[in-house]
């Protein structure tokens, strides 16, 4: 499940410029997601980016010069770790969420159950599922679940 990076991916706080490749992101894992209904146009996407950003919320990955992925974490709260298709199995989500392990004694995210992918990366990196979801409470209407990381006591 966790790849070697092929090329190193520097990781940084991320930068208003980059909010339309953080949007873009966002924009293409819906348009290539056959359970996941497209609700937002990618200028709606591209401006949530933005609002993330200006937060501070946003990490993202860079390789090659490019945008390859990014997460969005405030408080613990993991809102957001999305990488690009063309990035996707060269540990570029394993190195965000292993910074974000660095800067918080715990993580707690969401995801739809139908997100199968998301779930086992998770799982594998030491996520527990805490709560199931009618789909009520988020915008697209999908059952979803709650997962959480706690760093263990040293």
């Amino acid at each position: 499940m966790t790849a070697v990076l092929t090329r190193p991916a520097t990781l940084r706080l991320a930068q208003p410029l980059d909010a339309g490749a953080v949007g873009g992101i966002m924009s293409d894992f819906a348009r290539d997601t056959n359970w996941l209904p497209r609700i937002h146009t990618a200028a709606e996407d591209i401006a949530h980016a933005d609002a993330m950003i200006a937060r501070g919320w946003v990490t993202v990955a860079e390789q090659s010069g490019r945008i390859a992925g990014f997460a969005a974490c405030e408080g613990g709260e993991l809102d957001a770790l999305y990488v690009s298709q063309a990035a996707r199995g060269r540990g570029i989500g394993s190195a965000l969420l292993k910074r974000l392990k660095t800067r918080h004694k715990a993580l707690t995210c969401w995801t739809f159950q139908a997100n199968a992918e998301a779930i086992a990366f998770y799982r594998h990196h030491g996520f527990a599922e805490t709560a199931r979801g009618d789909g009520s409470a988020n915008d697209e209407g999908l059952p979803d679940l709650t997962l959480h990381w706690q760093r263990e006591a040293a």
